[in-house]
């Protein structure tokens, strides 16, 4: 493998690696906001802003733990013959099929990038009674977005280096 492609592997792993860690505490988040809106629904004036800010805070959950759970092989596969297959052959089957998901993620950005030129040039905001600008969260699945295509091409350098016989 190429030194290119061994700093390539070491930076994005590292940086989806720490992101995805930080990322897990986000339920907490989600518990907190949802948590004060029971609160404050029993016993104060309901919060306009909860529900959708639990709804945010799930999606950037989601969408920037995307990449470290790309990176643990912790996505759901098909594993009636996967299981059975050598490491090589495997990584033959997930160099192949990865360019399917960079491909996917690909189109998934470039309309996420076009979602958020929009929302920031017409100043988008929710058509709910809070009425939140949506630009910051469109951002936050744009960078998850193409944190995720780094990630899956990092999983591709890896295969391409599980098909040579050496190990990173």
């Amino acid at each position: 493998m190429t030194g290119f492609m061994r700093g390539y592997v070491r930076t994005v792993d590292g940086v989806n690696y720490h992101i995805g860690r930080v990322m897990m505490y986000g339920i907490f988040v989600m518990m907190g906001i949802l948590l004060w809106s029971s609160i404050s629904k029993t016993f104060f004036l309901p919060s306009l802003w909860t529900l959708e800010m639990a709804q945010f805070a799930m999606v950037a959950y989601y969408i920037m733990g995307g990449p470290y759970s790309i990176q643990l092989g912790s996505n759901v596969r098909m594993d009636l013959f996967y299981g059975r297959w050598s490491v090589q052959t495997r990584a033959w089957v997930d160099s192949f099929t990865v360019l399917f998901l960079i491909f996917f993620l690909g189109v998934l950005l470039y309309g996420g990038i076009d979602s958020l030129i929009y929302a920031i040039q017409y100043n988008e905001r929710s058509p709910t009674a809070w009425r939140p600008v949506l630009w910051p969260i469109k951002s936050v699945m744009c960078l998850g977005l193409f944190l995720m295509i780094l990630q899956a091409v990092s999983e591709l350098f890896k295969d391409i280096a599980h098909i040579r016989g050496e190990e990173l």
